[in-house]
């Protein structure tokens, strides 16, 4: 063997043990992330579900149920859940009324998950008051006004 095939021959040797080196530390890398997080790669690059709104977590709450005409306001409240029921700032509540007048039916979130609303009517009758999430997400509860 001559010393120029000798140096062929280490080169390649060199390669191997790179590649065995290099594969070795990519799996010993991902054992070490899965025992220390103690849930898989795929779980830790997911989106966070916390900011996802929940139709069935989110409440909304009106008083006084019933009230007059022309004079009485009525305060509508919204919460904003997940499913984990932690309050979501930021999110865009829009109320829809079959009856009467919002102050304002678009109004974000504040830091508890609160969106408060004003609603007042000139003419007798039952409010019908839906609310919508991110212009995506129905609330499943409602709540009903009668104004007399």
């Amino acid at each position: 063997m001559t010393f120029i095939g000798s140096l062929v021959m280490l080169k390649d040797m060199d390669k191997k043990l790179s590649s065995l080196l290099i594969l070795f530390l990519v799996l010993f890398s991902a054992f070490i992330v899965y025992t220390i997080f103690n849930t898989p790669i795929t779980n830790l690059a997911r989106a966070k579900e916390e900011f996802i709104p929940s139709s069935d977590a989110s409440l909304i709450f009106a008083w006084p149920l019933t009230a007059k005409v022309n004079s009485d306001r009525v305060n509508i409240n919204v919460f904003i859940r997940n499913a984990g029921n932690l309050p979501l700032a930021n999110k865009t509540v829009t109320l829809e009324t079959s009856l009467g007048v919002l102050e304002s039916n678009n109004i974000a979130t504040d830091k508890s998950g609160k969106a408060n609303f004003i609603l007042t009517s000139d003419s007798p009758g039952l409010a019908e008051i839906t609310a919508v999430i991110d212009n995506q997400i129905q609330l499943k509860q409602n709540v009903s006004i009668k104004f007399e």
